[in-house]
């Protein structure tokens, strides 16, 4: 068996857009080297700044040398029936496969990746990098960050694993079925295996154990799979980067989505960007002004001590506003849908003019007040506590979600068996969060796509 060692040297550091700017290759038949090749490569777009850097490879050094389709013959030659080895193997394979994509061919080779091996074969190093190997080892490294000093080295670290490998490691790892080629390469295989096919969370961690993504799923191990299998730039980083996968079950979608969201901002994972910053919300408000008139209105949430109400966007406050005008025949002068204004004209708003005239001195203050308190106190009393039930963890337990008052409480669970009769014993089954936009869409968006969902409420519980 022959083994193509490769390295690459690219435009920048991940994604379907990576163009290669060097290329090395070593033929060895697991004794000696056969045969090398070695050239730069004009990528036809330009190198970024932290890549030349790096390697020192910038745009006027490429600007001459072959473009890929033009070296396409020569790696092939080099690849065919041969196994393909690489650190980190799956960065280098796929930026080699995407360049034969754009010129119409299908590249498609068995994989060795000399970081998984090394793992295997040299267990309990604090680093795998190509560097820190070879201090480890006494290789010689020279020419870092490029093709041919990195080629040569991991040649030089190959044999080591070809003598050392007393396991029979490279043979598995060429077993196909075995399914580790598709792994980041400082992720180990049972790691991957204990992940549940359950609904949970999931979090990729670093060689130094520091969290960067969470996510959800339904089926958290097939989740995890599909990750390793995109190709986009963020996830080739993420693999890259990716050592260990923890996981916490949920039971349902709707905790998992709960669970998500605490963690990202607990833990401000480098490639979530949803959910990192909390949207606190806006609040609809009640007010008297220097005329007495009892006014509505909104402000940002943490401003207002006792709210009326709780909304995600100005927009979805003044839908709510604009109901309670057209229901109780408020005017927009006064519930902060047009400008008040200094002068007593009578309102004029597109949507409606059912406004009885207060705003032009047509109806005393004190009847005006009592329809804005009775808009505020039917907004109170739609404005119920309630848990959502959904499915726990085992057989015998429920998950919850509790919500008073308007206002998300947490999650949590409990056993199916237990008798629940008073509805603020839930209280001591969830895990207290603290609420925000998020998790109020998260539950609203759940609640309006699972009409029969299983929901307790507390003004119904308590007159039974």
């Amino acid at each position: 068996m022959n083994y193509a060692i490769i390295d690459v040297e690219t435009t920048g550091l991940s994604g379907s857009g990576n163009k290669i700017t060097e290329i090395a290759i070593a033929l060895h038949d697991g004794h000696k080297v056969l045969d090398q090749y070695h050239t730069l490569v004009n990528p036809q777009v330009p190198i970024s700044g932290y890549v030349v850097g790096l390697t020192g490879i910038d745009d006027s050094m490429v600007a001459q040398a072959p473009v890929f389709s033009e070296i396409a013959s020569d790696v092939l030659r080099f690849t065919e029936g041969n196994v393909f080895v690489a650190h980190n193997v799956n960065f280098d394979y796929n930026v080699i496969r995407n360049e034969f994509k754009s010129i119409g061919i299908d590249f498609s080779r068995k994989k060795l990746c000399t970081v998984r091996l090394s793992r295997k074969i040299f267990p309990g190093l604090r680093s795998y990098s190509l560097g820190k190997l070879c201090n480890y080892l006494e290789i010689q490294l020279n020419n870092r960050h490029r093709a041919k000093g990195d080629t040569d080295a991991t040649v030089i670290l190959f044999e080591k694993l070809l003598q050392n490998d007393l396991n029979g490691e490279i043979p598995k790892q060429l077993n196909v079925r075995s399914g580790e080629g598709a792994l980041p390469a400082m992720l180990s295989k049972e790691t991957y295996d204990n992940l549940p096919e359950r609904p949970g969370i999931y979090y990729f961690k670093n060689q130094n154990g520091k969290i960067i993504y969470v996510g959800k799923a339904i089926n958290v191990k097939k989740r995890v799979l599909s990750h390793f299998y995109d190709k986009k730039a963020k996830e080739i980083a993420l693999c890259r980067e990716t050592a260990h996968i923890d996981f916490e079950e949920s039971g349902s979608e709707l905790t998992a989505l709960l669970m998500e969201s605490v963690a990202i901002k607990h833990h401000y994972p480098k490639y979530n960007r949803a959910q990192k910053r909390t949207n606190k919300g806006f609040a609809v408000l009640a007010y008297t002004n220097r005329k007495g008139i009892l006014q509505l209105g909104y402000n940002k949430a943490a401003l207002v001590p006792q709210p009326i109400a709780i909304f995600y966007s100005v927009n979805e406050c003044m839908q709510f506003l604009e109901s309670l005008c057209k229901k109780f025949d408020l005017c927009p002068k006064y519930t902060q849908l047009l400008p008040s204004g200094a002068g007593n004209e009578k309102c004029n708003h597109y949507k409606f003019d059912n406004c009885r005239g207060i705003c032009i001195d047509g109806e005393p203050v004190s009847q005006y007040n009592k329809r804005v308190q009775q808009a505020i106190s039917s907004t109170k009393m739609e404005t119920d506590s309630f848990v959502v039930v959904t499915k726990g963890r085992t057989q015998q337990e429920n998950s919850i979600v509790l919500v008073e008052n308007g206002l998300y409480k947490g999650y949590g669970f409990i056993k199916k068996a237990e008798q629940i009769n008073n509805f603020d014993a839930f209280t001591n089954c969830i895990q207290l969060q603290n609420s925000n936009s998020d998790v109020m869409r998260i539950i609203q968006q759940y609640m309006l796509q699972h009409e029969n969902a299983e929901v307790i409420y507390h003004s119904k519980m308590q007159a039974m």
